[in-house]
């Protein structure tokens, strides 16, 4: 039967296994990147509790396995680099690139467990042996695997069964939380699973939509609006930063962006700049793939796979390459954002902001503006500032310092693309057929001009009405009322003959006689709105006789 060894300083395995692996989430994720490393298509990790206990997580891959070869000349090899070895090569069936390259990762099962049993089958052949944890430490440079299963001939696939048993860990495995922690450090190639099963068999898979899964996103950004042709990035970044439509929980472990290479976590998620006092930052979250990190002549990479030597010159570019794109994001974002809400505040009050704003005064648009950037720049307030902001247009409406905002509301809506661009005359004499309009209506006639105020006329006879008038703004009961009859005719006629008439008999190349300025075409329009409000409470008469 074959004897392997194992050669090292003890220290070794204590302070990189131990130590650096002392958590379940990245020690994990060096067993699983092997079984990437090997070509396997699914790996499943399996924890095994007794009432509550843990007591032991197998890891199965169906990757290529190892031969007993393997196992001496590379499993048992501490700090073997297998790419100046092997090359940096593709693997035989999926092409991957091996993530594995510092030949630690196997340090990582001491800080799970005390005994780990390896059992793996290729070419036919099966091979298992256990490593101890105190026995490992008691031995003097040299460790000797107990060996069971020694180039066995088998009929099984190839694949790997890494049991770990005798565990450290005390508490209950939170599957969910693993998972969770696990998506945060791979990015899941499509062709290879990664499955958690629970003690009663229930599974839970790791992926890419599980990372950002309780993230709400608002907006996103990839290379394509970020990495331009002239970039010496292009086509060397893939990358997806998010916003999302409220702060991220600092607990997530997901504010920054995180960098991967290679499909697995380099760098732990930041923003790349010292200046993060904008709340900006509370909302990004995302990734960024750069493969080329694992290319560089240096190994920038530390050994526990969570930072980058950015004091690299290469790495040096990359972080000022990066500072500025997280900068254009926080610009686009902050545009973005009010747009989007300036939108929500036109659909929940009818207000358009930007013309609200653009007709206003400089002096009074700058106060104006103040309140409403106070109001809408915090997400906490988005629902409580909209009643406000609906109180604040009413006491400042558009043009406040001129009539518009007491105008009768059906002149306002039919003048309005006059006025809002300083057509005057026009909105003027479009508000005068509008009123006109509105008495043919009432009055079932069909009359323009003068004829219009002939729609107002009574006679009155010893006290006595003997005619009613078609269109009534009022009941004709007293002197005073009576009056404002005759005002409505009499008015009525006046803004015939001394605007409508005019207008209409202007040259072509005027919108209004040279004599009627704007500020008459504007008083203009307050005296058709003053008409027009007579007639909201108007009745109209069928010829019979009114007595006092």
């Amino acid at each position: 039967m074959a004897t392997y060894e194992l050669k090292f300083d003890p220290k070794t395995i204590e302070h990189l296994g131990v130590k650096m692996y002392a958590t379940l989430p990245p020690a994990l994720a060096e067993l699983i990147s092997n079984a990437y490393d090997a070509d396997a298509s699914k790996v499943t990790v399996e924890f095994l509790e007794q009432n509550g206990v843990p007591k032991a997580i197998t890891v199965y891959d169906d990757g290529t396995g190892m031969s007993s070869e393997d196992i001496q000349n590379k499993f048992l090899v501490i700090g073997r680099n297998r790419r100046s070895i092997e090359g940096d090569r593709p693997s035989s069936k999926f092409k991957r690139l091996p993530t594995g390259k510092k030949g630690l990762g196997k340090l990582a099962l001491f800080g799970l467990a005390r005994d780990v049993t390896v059992d793996t089958v290729k070419n036919n052949l099966r091979n298992r042996f256990t490593l101890n944890w105190d026995s490992l430490l008691t031995a003097d440079g040299v460790y000797k695997p107990k060996s069971d299963v020694v180039d066995q001939s088998v009929k099984s696939l190839p694949g790997t069964v890494i049991q770990l048993s005798n565990l450290k860990r005390k508490s209950p495995f939170d599957i969910q939380a693993i998972a969770d922690s696990l998506s945060k450090i791979f990015i899941v190639d499509s062709r290879f699973q990664i499955v958690l099963k629970d003690t009663n068999g229930n599974e839970t898979a790791v992926s890419d939509d599980r990372r950002y899964g309780n993230i709400e996103q608002q907006f996103k950004w990839t290379e394509k609006e970020l990495v331009k042709p002239d970039s010496p990035y292009f086509e060397k970044l893939e990358l997806s930063l998010i916003t999302g439509k409220t702060p991220i929980p600092p607990s997530s472990g997901l504010r920054g962006i995180a960098i991967f290479s290679r499909g697995k976590l380099v760098n732990l998620p930041e923003y790349f700049t010292e200046s993060t006092s904008s709340h900006f930052y509370q909302y990004l979250t995302g990734w960024i793939k750069a493969d080329f990190i694992d290319l560089l002549d240096e190994d920038v990479i530390s050994t526990n796979r969570q930072s980058i030597n950015w004091d690299n010159p290469e790495m040096e570019k990359f972080r000022k390459f990066l500072s500025g794109i997280i900068a254009q994001v926080g610009n686009e974002w902050r545009k973005k954002r009010a747009d989007k809400k300036d939108k929500e505040l036109e659909v929940e009050t009818g207000i358009d902001k930007q013309q609200w704003f653009g007709s206003l005064p400089v002096g009074v648009r700058e106060s104006v503006e103040k309140i409403i950037l106070g109001l809408t720049q915090n997400d906490d307030v988005s629902e409580s500032f909209k009643p406000v902001v609906k109180a604040l247009y009413d006491l400042v409406p558009e043009y406040p310092l001129l009539h518009w905002r007491h105008l009768h509301s059906d002149i306002r809506n039919g003048v309005f693309d006059y006025y809002k661009n300083q057509q005057y005359g026009h909105a003027a004499d479009q508000g005068t057929k509008l009123y006109a309009e509105k008495l043919r209506q009432l009055s079932g006639k069909d009359v323009d001009g003068v004829a219009l105020a002939d729609l107002f006329t009574f006679s009155c006879d010893k006290g006595k009405i003997t005619k009613d008038p078609t269109v009534q703004i009022c009941e004709l009961t007293t002197e005073s009322k009576m009056n404002m009859q005759e005002g409505q005719q009499f008015l009525t006629r006046g803004l015939v003959k001394g605007f409508r008439n005019p207008i209409n008999h202007a040259p072509m190349s005027a919108i209004v006689p040279s004599i009627i300025s704007e500020i008459d075409c504007l008083n203009i329009l307050s005296l058709v709105s003053y008409l027009m409000t007579r007639l909201d409470s108007a009745t109209v008469n069928n010829g019979s006789k009114t007595a006092l």
